[in-house]
């Protein structure tokens, strides 16, 4: 660790397919302290699976999220920063060019990174929240068009990843392929179900991957969907950061609320404080996909994290420069 702790802080930012995210913090004491942050839904991949190409509107609404983003790293005085896109740019025919519309307008580079880089800085992010124990960990990020799962073992500063795997399925992509007539019409248990086996077979090659009989296996989830299913179970009236990171909730409860969820209609759902109109339509979809890496991974409890790809970019940085967090 350095003598001295940095006058000016770091930035990351994450431009997934549903979320714009940026973090801004200075490294300190055991970790690094949030000098600001921002969050914002823009749905970059909303129709992405029809067309194959990013829409207008879309990306009116990031590059507004991210004209926002560029204030606040201007305002922080924020030299060292790295801005990543993820499977909305990746799969678009137009992500480059949206990507270079962003540095125009914004001054934001965006970097549009593999998803065995997106998996690492999800590792690295939030591997600290794992339950201790001897056996492997399946670290995994429900994300709007796809689904990073990892498995990992003991690794001296950070787990070390065995394997990974990259599936087509996040909450968006999810919703459009059964289609929102069907998750919301009189048939909603049998669209679920669809869904959850849609998302498991995805995962068939990675369960190849993983140990057979393996004993005291954990299990870590980051992501909207995993954050707004722990603030359910606790019934929160509004979401809680400190009371969700961190948690670690019985895989039997998680079921039963997933099961809860899908059997509700969109005003059933937006009524529930944590989840809202804002993500009633998509958490469908992320309820299924949770049920099939549960389906794959038997593990007792799940654990919590609403930390990922930006924490995993900030330690990456201050790493670089000597910092150990």
């Amino acid at each position: 660790m350095r003598g001295s702790w940095p006058r000016h802080p770091y930035g990351a930012l994450d431009l997934g397919t549903n979320n714009c995210r940026l973090l801004i913090a200075r490294p300190s004491e055991g970790g690094f302290t949030v000098v600001d942050a921002f969050s914002r839904i823009v749905r970059l991949g909303e129709g992405l699976g029809v067309t194959g190409r990013l829409s207008d509107a879309s990306m009116d609404r990031a590059v507004a999220a991210l004209a926002i983003c560029a204030d606040k790293l201007r305002r922080r005085n924020v030299t060292l920063a790295r801005s990543v896109a993820t499977e909305a740019c990746r799969r678009a025919t137009n992500g480059g060019d949206f990507a270079d519309r962003v540095r125009r307008e914004t001054g934001v580079v965006l970097e549009i990174i593999p998803p065995k880089e997106e998996a690492r800085l999800a590792v690295l992010g939030c591997h600290k929240l794992l339950e201790p124990g001897g056996g492997p960990a399946l670290i995994f990020d429900i994300g709007g068009g796809s689904t990073e799962l990892v498995l990992v073992d003991h690794g001296e500063e950070a787990p070390r990843i065995i394997a990974w795997w990259s599936a087509p399925w996040g909450v968006v992509s999810l919703t459009e392929s059964e289609g929102r007539e069907a998750i919301e019409g009189p048939d909603r248990v049998a669209a679920y179900g669809r869904m959850r086996e849609r998302a498991r077979r995805s995962f068939h090659r990675f369960v190849d991957m993983l140990p057979k009989d393996a004993v005291d296996i954990r299990l870590l989830g980051t992501s909207g969907t995993v954050t707004t299913l722990a603030s359910v179970h606790l019934a929160l009236p509004s979401y809680d950061r400190k009371a969700v990171d961190g948690l670690h909730v019985a895989v039997g409860d998680m079921r039963r609320i997933s099961t809860m969820i899908a059997e509700m209609d969109l005003a059933g759902r937006s009524g529930l404080p944590c989840i809202g109109a804002e993500r009633a339509d998509m958490v469908v979809a992320g309820c299924a996909i949770l049920e099939a890496i549960l389906d794959i991974w038997p593990a007792e409890r799940l654990g919590i994290a609403d930390r990922g790809i930006r924490e995993g970019i900030l330690r990456s940085l201050m790493a670089r420069d000597g910092y150990v967090l």
